[in-house]
């Protein structure tokens, strides 16, 4: 890989590692913020995803490294909009997964067609997990019953 690229790549890895971070961050904002019946499932799923997020940024950590790079310690945009209504979350969380996957793509235009074939593959792993989210973020927002995909 040039060194040009190799610069690229590793700023992009630290941008997935910023982003991921603020998801942790922002889904136990989220799990603290639920409440109602529905309360206990939901708040199992936003931590489910913090933790998830923490995985996926200590993966983008260790490809930082891998490449010798040195691997950023700041956290992604932290946007408080006090709105707690769980449909309000649910949109804030579907933007959030949407920033994810939007840098998961930057990563899989740097190295894809040979130009290194680990990290394409952790790229095209992390899309599909991350468009698996937004599919589920998706689903949720839908009224039920209803088939048609929600749009923002």
């Amino acid at each position: 890989m040039k060194a040009a690229t190799k610069k690229k790549v590793i700023n992009v890895l630290n941008e997935i590692m910023e982003v991921e971070l603020a998801g942790v961050v922002i889904y136990t904002h989220y799990s603290l913020m639920v409440f109602g019946y529905n309360r206990i499932p939901i708040v199992s799923w936003m931590k489910s995803n913090a933790t998830e997020g923490l995985d996926h940024a200590h993966r983008a950590g260790e490809m930082v490294t891998m490449l010798g790079g040195h691997p950023s310690l700041k956290i992604g945009t932290l946007l408080e909009t006090h709105k707690h209504d769980i449909g309000d979350i649910l949109r804030e969380s579907l933007n959030h997964e949407q920033k994810a996957l939007d840098a998961y793509y930057k990563l899989l235009a740097l190295t894809e067609n040979g130009v290194h074939v680990t990290l394409e593959e952790y790229a095209r792993d992390m899309i599909v997990s991350e468009e698996m989210h937004l599919d589920e973020v998706n689903k949720m927002l839908r009224n039920p019953g209803s088939i048609e995909v929600f749009k923002a």
